[in-house]
């Protein structure tokens, strides 16, 4: 059963999450102030950062922008994409984190990726936090099925269990489906799934010539690169201007209408870009359109290989 999470004050958590990656980047204050504006209006409270964004610059402006009203927000950080998984470097790493948000505790604490060093170590730390009151909850990011069971193992042996999950997850990036998933509804683990627009391609803007992130950096362009993703952008296109609707609004809510996610990681540059994906938490998706919508990308193999028995 998945845990109720609320606010400091007890507010029930927002069915979206606003992801901050682009603050101190391609958001300067101005934009990242109208941003959270924009999301407080639409009753978002969850805001994510992680101690490697734009070198601090995320959390420095997340916690001066969350500072009046702290107890009414649940704030998410990130730890341990660099350094290692240690004792020494999440405690650095988090201290840190800590002071840039201006904040004693955090609500939630991830791992921010998988690492070679002893779980034992990491959750031990990880445990002395949570005991600490610096942090209410743990997470992982970018964990695979096996590796979140593994961690959850661990860290059940120093009385402490993992929370919440934050996978990759869009209409052409379903690899979730086949275990992530699945697991965290029999676990009872949350999900906050990153890249709900998969690196922009799923907001139209390629289907009509433009440019972005996936024809200037090499890494969403070798992670969406595929012919058939194109196409499949181009067909959602297609169908969201039939329905006169963003295309944007209609990939961000067909990720949020899966009953495994808690709350999609929406994101963007400014208070205009991000209006589509807000749009989505009104949004609704009935059967027959989000079977049509699901239908336009390849389903994963199941975990087994076994495709021919399901």
């Amino acid at each position: 059963m998945k845990q109720a999470f609320t606010t400091p004050d007890g507010t029930p958590l927002s069915s979206f999450c606003f992801g901050t990656m682009q603050f101190g980047g391609k958001a300067d204050e101005a934009d990242a102030r109208d941003m959270y504006e924009a999301c407080r209006a639409a009753g978002i409270n969850f805001f994510d950062t992680a101690y490697v964004y734009n070198e601090g610059r995320s959390e420095r402006m997340l916690g001066a922008l969350a500072a009046p009203e702290r107890e009414r927000l649940f704030i998410a950080t990130k730890c341990a994409s660099v350094g290692g998984a240690g004792r020494a470097s999440i405690l650095a790493q988090f201290d840190e984190s800590r002071r840039r948000l201006g904040m004693e505790q955090v609500d939630l604490l991830y791992l921010h990726q998988w690492n070679d060093d002893p779980l034992e170590e990491t959750f031990e730390t990880l445990a002395e936090l949570v005991q600490a009151g610096r942090t209410r909850f743990i997470g992982v990011s970018n964990f695979s099925a096996w590796q979140t069971m593994k961690a959850e193992a661990v860290a059940q042996g120093f009385g402490i269990s993992i929370a919440m999950l934050q996978p990759m997850y869009n209409l052409v990036k379903r690899q979730a489906e086949v275990e992530i998933l699945p697991m965290a509804t029999s676990e009872g683990f949350a999900v906050c799934p990153y890249s709900p627009l998969g690196g922009g391609l799923l907001t139209g803007k390629y289907a009509a010539g433009k440019t972005g992130r996936l024809t200037t950096d090499k890494m969403y362009a070798a992670r969406y690169g595929q012919e058939w993703m194109f196409a499949a952008a181009a067909e959602l296109a297609g169908i969201a201007a039939e329905l006169g609707v963003h295309p944007a609004t209609l990939a961000v809510a067909w990720v949020a209408r899966n009953p495994a996610v808690t709350a999609p990681i929406i994101s963007a540059r400014s208070a205009a870009q991000l209006v589509p994906s807000l749009e989505a938490m009104r949004f609704t998706m009935d059967d027959e359109l989000h079977a049509r919508l699901t239908r336009l990308t390849p389903a994963p193999p199941p975990a087994n290989d076994r495709s021919e028995e399901t």
